[in-house]
């Protein structure tokens, strides 16, 4: 059984940076051959995919976030984070980590981060 656990802050002021935290068991991060996926859920909307890390470690964004994402990962910990950067409130919402590349299998049960100041 593999299990999804995000950590970060719930309230990050405008122009930081976002990070939070995926721990993940039950499945190797680095070596299971799976890849791993950030997606998020504004209030009162739908499900918005922010990007990805593969299992040789190699990225993938959403072209609307790219230019303010970075996944990566700690493999010695079988973590893998997002840091989004100069955050605004639209940024305000319910954060998943994800386990599969299109569709998932695995969730985390989602940290709400507020953007406000």
């Amino acid at each position: 059984q593999v299990q999804l656990q995000e950590s970060g802050p719930d309230l990050v002021k405008p122009s930081q940076t976002l990070d939070l935290r995926c721990s993940v068991s039950g499945a190797s991060i680095a070596t299971d051959g799976y890849y791993w996926s950030w997606i998020r859920q504004p209030p009162g909307k739908g499900l918005e995919w922010i990007g990805r890390i593969g299992p040789s470690g190699t990225t993938d964004y959403s072209p609307s976030l790219k230019s303010r994402t970075s996944i990566s990962r700690d493999s010695s910990k079988n973590q893998f984070t997002l840091q989004l950067r100069s955050v605004t409130p639209a940024d305000t919402a319910a954060y998943y980590c994800a386990k599969g590349f299109f569709t998932y299998d695995y969730w985390g049960q989602g940290t709400q981060v507020t953007v406000s100041s």
